[in-house]
């Protein structure tokens, strides 16, 4: 549990304050998309492939992830963020995820098989 409250910190840092600097978002919204992201992202990602891959794989998938879900949000809710953008704020998500897995929760590595 307290691996999925410090991605919530570090991944919520980093996709509010993005996404209210560049869309037309509110606090409000932008931290509920951030919450859903690591929900999601956290089973998927941490709980399933990270579990069944390696860490690359996994950021990957996370940075993916991001993109897809916050494109998909900008157009649904008209918040004005282009794919650049979107693009940007999931490689910083990528970034973190890797760091998180990699030297915070000291993940054993696999091959993937």
């Amino acid at each position: 549990m307290i691996k999925l409250l410090l991605k919530w910190l570090v991944n919520g840092a980093i996709v509010v304050s993005s996404l209210m600097y560049y869309s037309n978002t509110t606090f409000v919204n932008a931290a509920i998309a951030a919450t859903v992201l690591t929900i999601i992202a956290y089973f998927v990602g941490d709980q399933f492939l990270l579990r069944r891959t390696n860490n690359l794989i996994a950021t990957v998938c996370d940075f993916l992830l991001a993109v897809v879900y916050l494109g998909a949000l900008s157009y649904v809710f008209d918040w004005q963020l282009s794919w650049g953008e979107a693009f940007f704020i999931a490689f910083l998500v990528g970034v973190a995820e890797w760091v998180l897995h990699r030297f915070v929760f000291n993940e054993e590595l696999s091959v993937v098989k």
